[in-house]
C-alpha cells in the first residue's frame, strides 16, 4: 500500500529533527559536563532553557515519539557515537586536565566533641590550686564493711558495693544541700563525736545476685561486690564478687537489672577498670590473671598472666597520656642516645637513692631554706668545669629483691622505650608491680616490673596513677609511699627506664598503707593508713629518715573522718570537689571496719 500524505509528512518532520539535532548537541554535551564538574542547579536551569528554546520541534518530537520512539531513539544514540568517536581531542583535553591541576588531598577534619564529652571536659579541674583543705562533711552509715565504690564523673550518682550482697546509689548533692544530719545512734555508729554532719541521701538500692551456676551456701543467693566500676554518665554498672563473676546493671533507667553476666575468674574479682573508650573493661582477681572484656559481645577478649600471685589493683593509664586533646594517639618520639656532658645531670638507676632533678626542685621555699638548713652530709658535690657543674659518678645501686618465679622481666630502659603510651598496670599483693603495653598482643612481650629494693617488704594493697599518666604511687606495708617515674619522653627519662623517685614515709605508728588515690592536681594524694588519712604535697616533699622526720617539719595533714579502720577504696572527682572514702578488709586481712562511708568536701586554697 501507497504512504499516505500524513504518514510522508510525518517522516520528513523526523528527517528534519535528524538533521538538526548535530547541531545542538555539542551544546547538550557542554552543559552536561558543566552540570556534572559544577554540580550546581544553574547548569540544570540552563539545559531545561536551552529544550525550551527548542519549543518548535516539541510539537513534532511529541508525534514522533508516540509513532516511532525506538527509531528515533536508535538514530540519537548512533549520532552521540558518531560525535564521541569523531572528536578525541575534547577527551584528551578532558583527560589530561585533571593530571595537570591535581585536586588537593582532603584536610582532616578536627571532629567536635559530642555532648557527653563536652560535660566530662568541663568538669575537670582548669588550674591547680597551691594546696587543699579537706573536710568530712557526709556520712553514710551501712550495717555491714563497705568494700567498693564507684562514681559518675559529675558525682550524681554514688554506689557502694558491701559485705551484705546490696549495691547502694547515694544521691550525695541532696544530701549536702539539704538539712537532714545524723541522729544519734547514727553518730555512735559512724564514731562522729565533734561537729555537724549531715546523712546520706539513698536513691536505690538492689541486690548482687550469684549466678546459678557458682555453687554457694543454701541461705545465701547473693555475693558481696568486692569490687564497683561505673560509666561516666552513669548509664551501666559492674560489680565483682566474691565467686568470680562480674555482674553488668542498669543504673540510670530502671535501676539494679541485671544485663549480662561475665564469668572466668576462679575467684574473687579485687578491682575493675574501664578503658578510655568505655567499651570495654579490665578485671584483676585473686587467681592471679587480669582479663579485657568486650562490652558489645560480652566476651574475654585477652588474658594477662603473669606469676600467679594474688592481684589486689588494676589501672588503665590516664586518658590525657595516651590521647591528645583531638582524640588523635600520642606518638613517642625516640630520645638521644647521648648528650653532651654539660647538658646531661646525673640521675639515679632504678633503686638508687641518690638525688633527682624532681627532688632538686621539691627544694623550695617550703621545705628547704639555705640561710638556716644544713647542706645534707650525703648530697653529692659537683665540680664545677667551664663554668657547668659536671656530674659525679653515681653509687652503685642498691641490691634488689630477687623476683618471682614467672615474674616478667625488669622493666630497663631498652624495653621500656618500644613500649606504647597506652599501659595497664597490675599490682600483686606480694609487692609487684606490672606495666603491660595494651597494644602487643604477643605472649611474653610488652610487659615488664618496676624495680623493688630488697628492704621493700612483699605487700602491696594499693596503687594509683597520677592524673598526669607520669607518676605511679604505691602503698607499702611498712608505711611507705612509693613515687615512680613513668614518663617516656623528656630528659627524665633519657637512658633509663621507670625509676623510684623518691619515697614518702608516714609515722611509724600509722600503720599498714592501706589505700591511696592521686589527685586531679597530679601534685596531692590521699594516704589511707589505719589511723588516719593523710594528704601528702608528692611535688614539694623530701624524703625522709627511718623515724619519718625531716628538716622542714610535717610534710602532711590529717584528714578527718576515719579513725582505726582500713580504708577499702577511695576516689576522687575530676574537678577535686569530693573525696569519698569506704572502711573494709575485703577479708584479705585482720583487722577493723568503721563501717561507714564519708564524702568529703576539698576547698582550693590559691
Amino acid at each position: 500500500m501507497a504512504p499516505s500524505d500524513s504518514e510522508s509528512e510525518l517522516f520528513d518532520d523526523v528527517e528534519e529533527d535528524l538533521d538538526e539535532e548535530p547541531e545542538a548537541e555539542p551544546e547538550i554535551e557542554e552543559e552536561t559536563l558543566e552540570a556534572v564538574e559544577d554540580a550546581t542547579e544553574e547548569g540544570d536551569d540552563e539545559s531545561g532553557s536551552e529544550d525550551s528554546e527548542d519549543g518548535s520541534d516539541e510539537e513534532g518530537s511529541e508525534h514522533t515519539v508516540e509513532i516511532s520512539g525506538d527509531t528515533l531513539a536508535e538514530a540519537f544514540a548512533a549520532e552521540m557515537a558518531t560525535q564521541l568517536s569523531g572528536t578525541p581531542s575534547q577527551a584528551s583535553q578532558s583527560q589530561s586536565a585533571p593530571n595537570k591541576a591535581p585536586s588537593p588531598p582532603p584536610l582532616a577534619r578536627k571532629r567536635s566533641l559530642s555532648p557527653a564529652g563536652l560535660r566530662r571536659k568541663a568538669l575537670k579541674l582548669k588550674i591547680g590550686p597551691r594546696t587543699f583543705q579537706v573536710e568530712a562533711i557526709c556520712a553514710l552509715p551501712h550495717p555491714v564493711p563497705t568494700h567498693s565504690l564507684a562514681a559518675s564523673k559529675c558525682m550524681t550518682h554514688l554506689l557502694t558495693g558491701s559485705d551484705d550482697g546490696y549495691i547502694r546509689d547515694y544521691d550525695i548533692f541532696t544530701a549536702l544541700n539539704g538539712k537532714n544530719f545524723l541522729t544519734a545512734p547514727q553518730r555512735h555508729h559512724s564514731g562522729v563525736v565533734e561537729g555537724i554532719m549531715k546523712a546520706g541521701q539513698l536513691r536505690f538500692w538492689w541486690e548482687n545476685p550469684a549466678p546459678s551456676s557458682v555453687p554457694v551456701e543454701e541461705d545465701r543467693s547473693i555475693s558481696p561486690a568486692y569490687s564497683l566500676e561505673m560509666h561516666s554518665d552513669a548509664l551501666w554498672a559492674l560489680a565483682g564478687s566474691d565467686t568470680g563473676h562480674i555482674n553488668l546493671f542498669t543504673v540510670r533507667h530502671w535501676p539494679g537489672r541485671v544485663c549480662h553476666t561475665f564469668s572466668a575468674h576462679r575467684g574473687p574479682v579485687s578491682s575493675l577498670s574501664l578503658d578510655h573508650d568505655e567499651k570495654s573493661f579490665f578485671s584483676a582477681g585473686w587467681d592471679g590473671e587480669a582479663m579485657q572484656w568486650d562490652l558489645n559481645t560480652g566476651q574475654r577478649t585477652r588474658t594477662f598472666t603473669s606469676h600467679g600471685a594474688q592481684l589486689m589493683c588494676i589501672a588503665v593509664r590516664p586518658t590525657n597520656a595516651v590521647y591528645s586533646e583531638n582524640g588523635s594517639p600520642v606518638v613517642i618520639q625516640p630520645e638521644p642516645e647521648s648528650t653532651p656532658l654539660h647538658n646531661a645531670q646525673s640521675y639515679p638507676v632504678n633503686g638508687s637513692n641518690g638525688p633527682s632533678q624532681t627532688e632538686t626542685d621539691a627544694k623550695s621555699d617550703a621545705s628547704f631554706d639555705p640561710l638556716f638548713d644544713d647542706e645534707p652530709e650525703d648530697a653529692p658535690k659537683s665540680a664545677v668545669v667551664n663554668g657547668d657543674s659536671a656530674p659525679q659518678p653515681l653509687k652503685p645501686s642498691a641490691s634488689t629483691v630477687a623476683p618471682p618465679r614467672g615474674a616478667p622481666p625488669l622493666l630497663d630502659h631498652d624495653r621500656y622505650k618500644t613500649f606504647s603510651p597506652d599501659i595497664l598496670m597490675t599490682v600483686a599483693i606480694d609487692g609487684q608491680i606490672m606495666l603491660w603495653d595494651k597494644r602487643v598482643n604477643t605472649p611474653g612481650e610488652g610487659v615488664g616490673r618496676l624495680w623493688m629494693s630488697e628492704k621493700t617488704p612483699p605487700w602491696c594493697l594499693s596503687a594509683s596513677w597520677s592524673a598526669d599518666g607520669n607518676q605511679i604511687y604505691a602503698g607499702r606495708r611498712n608505711g611507705t609511699v612509693e613515687i615512680y617515674d613513668v614518663r617516656q619522653t623528656g630528659r627524665a627519662n633519657l637512658g633509663q627506664g621507670p625509676r623510684l623517685l623518691k619515697t614518702l614515709r608516714n609515722p611509724v605508728s600509722s600503720g599498714v598503707v592501706s589505700c591511696i588515690v592521686g589527685f586531679p592536681d597530679s601534685k596531692h594524694i590521699a594516704c589511707a593508713s589505719i589511723d588516719n588519712i593523710r594528704l601528702w604535697n608528692v611535688a614539694e616533699a623530701v624524703e625522709s629518715d627511718l623515724t619519718g622526720r625531716t628538716k622542714s617539719g610535717v610534710q602532711f595533714k590529717i584528714i578527718p573522718g576515719h579513725h582505726g579502720g582500713y580504708i577499702s577504696q577511695m576516689l576522687v572527682d575530676p574537678g577535686a570537689r569530693f573525696l569519698v572514702s569506704a572502711s573494709s578488709n575485703r577479708a584479705t586481712w585482720q583487722g577493723d571496719s568503721t563501717r561507714t562511708v564519708f564524702v568529703h568536701d576539698i576547698k582550693h586554697i590559691q
